[in-house]
């Protein structure tokens, strides 16, 4: 997971999505693992972001301008996640918060828009999310693609949306 902290109810939501019975629904969170303190210096930080990074099979970003705006800005820790997926090659789901199903250029960093990163575009969504997890991801390493992707409406229509 990868998110501004303007999102983090976006990212509570998402929580509470896991926890519930009635939707299928899971992601394992490596913000579990290597936590950092707030007193904790900003290279120890990173030092664990990227030990939790490297233990990632892919990621779900939380697609908004708030994203887009600290992804890119080079210094955030959003934008070390942003730098830290590309070089780790990790497939980037983005989950747009604005329930939009199509690529929006205005919720993807352009760290990742600039070096033509392979991501798939969803809605905010757990079956979509689900879906681009077990699909997209899965074959992410296998695919010659590059830049942004979303799935056609059919896809969602198969899955009820």
């Amino acid at each position: 997971m990868a998110f501004a902290s303007e999102d983090i109810r976006s990212y509570r939501l998402m929580e509470a999505w896991r926890e519930n019975k009635n939707i299928d629904f899971n992601f394992y969170d490596a913000h579990d693992l290597y936590v950092s303190r707030d007193t904790s210096s900003r290279e120890t930080i990173k030092r664990n972001l990227w030990e939790r990074m490297k233990n990632a099979k892919q990621f779900v970003l939380l697609g908004s301008a708030s994203a887009k705006r600290k992804g890119g800005d080079g210094y955030s820790f959003l934008a070390y996640e942003i730098e830290a997926m590309v070089k780790l090659d990790l497939p980037v789901v983005v989950a747009n918060l604005n329930g939009d199903r199509m690529v929006d250029r205005n919720f993807i960093p352009k760290s990742l828009l600039d070096v033509d990163y392979y991501t798939m575009s969803v809605s905010f969504q757990p079956a979509i999310i689900k879906y681009a997890l077990d699909d997209y991801a899965v074959a992410y390493g296998r695919s010659p693609n590059t830049g942004c992707y979303q799935y056609k409406p059919s896809v969602y229509e198969q899955l009820g949306l």
